[in-house]
């Protein structure tokens, strides 16, 4: 099989691919297409059905695996597929494992990382609350290893979560050796719960999808709950820890249009904020850049508001 992160531009597709989206679309000069995202395990690529009436256009659903057959171009500095053929697969005729992309780093390893963390927390409280979390509560662990930390911007692949929670806490670890006023047990904390709410917001492999949950809720107001649910198990937990806590949680994106109920009143959480934006952009950059054959200038990117090089100047 030929992996998604080896195709270049001009080169032919003939193999095997999960399909992660599928959305028929219009023209602007009224002809009908379909618009899909194929995935497998190095990544996805964008691809096109510009005649979805085709004889040579099977059947087939999201989260199907489907032999495409197509020809790979750039577009707007990006790859994509124009699709000729499709042909929906039966079970035998694909690995699954194949198809679910993965953290390039050990899940094991980055795990052990976090809870090294935990165990240096001296607040009794938030240390109770973290083992609570992630040495105690056995669902929970299973789900945040395994889940990503996006849809598609950033981190989402399986171990996403896990990848961009551990970058934040070090990101948030370098700033209280900085900037010693930093309460490091509460910032600490609260970048490692920062986004448990992702566990529930968003489903797992292949789905990778907005739960019910997500869509009313979203992963900002089910992290406070979740903490908050945790917090009144334990006697005594300090009733201004618990609302520093969760202000940081409620306020980490920053702004109100960016999805924050509260912005940042307090130091931690301007660093928790400053920390998540980080690790977000520069994931996205990486994962650009990563997935584009394209040099120099590369084009506007909606996501950065910015027309984006690829390679840097000498």
């Amino acid at each position: 099989m030929k992996f998604i992160k080896d195709y270049n531009d001009g080169d032919r597709v003939f193999d095997i691919y999960l399909c992660k989206h599928k959305v028929a679309a219009v023209t602007k000069n009224g002809k009908p297409y379909e618009s899909l995202i194929l995935q497998d395990k190095t990544g996805t690529l964008d691809a096109k059905i510009w005649d979805p009436n085709s004889a040579g256009i099977a059947d087939f659903d999201v989260l199907d695996y489907i032999e495409v057959y197509g020809e790979v171009t750039s577009f707007q500095g990006a790859l994509q597929v124009n699709v000729k053929r499709i042909r929906k697969c039966q079970e035998g005729e694909y690995n699954s494992a194949d198809y679910l992309p993965v953290s390039k780093f050990d899940i094991g390893e980055m795990y052990q990382e976090l809870l090294d963390y935990i165990n240096k927390i001296e607040n009794k409280y938030l240390k109770q609350l973290m083992r609570m979390f992630f040495v105690e509560d056995e669902a929970f662990i299973k789900r945040f290893k395994q889940s990503s930390a996006a849809k598609t911007v950033h981190h989402g692949f399986v171990g996403g979560l896990l990848q961009h929670t551990l970058s934040v806490t070090k990101l948030c670890d370098y700033y209280c050796s900085a900037y010693p006023l930093l309460n490091r047990d509460l910032l600490i904390s609260a970048a490692i719960c920062h986004d448990i709410g992702k566990t529930r917001e968003i489903s797992l492999f292949p789905q990778n999808d907005y739960t019910d949950e997500g869509q009313f809720l979203g992963h900002i107001v089910i992290g406070t709950e979740m903490v908050g649910e945790k917090i009144n198990k334990i006697e005594g937990f300090p009733v201004l820890l618990a609302s520093e806590l969760k202000h940081c949680i409620l306020a980490h994106h920053g702004e109100y249009e960016f999805g924050s109920p509260k912005k940042p009143a307090i130091m931690e959480a301007v660093a928790l904020n400053f920390a998540d934006n980080t690790d977000a952009k520069m994931q996205t950059f990486t994962e650009i850049l990563e997935n584009t054959t394209e040099t120099g200038w590369m084009g506007f990117n909606r996501l950065f508001d910015s027309n984006l090089r690829g390679t840097r100047m000498e």
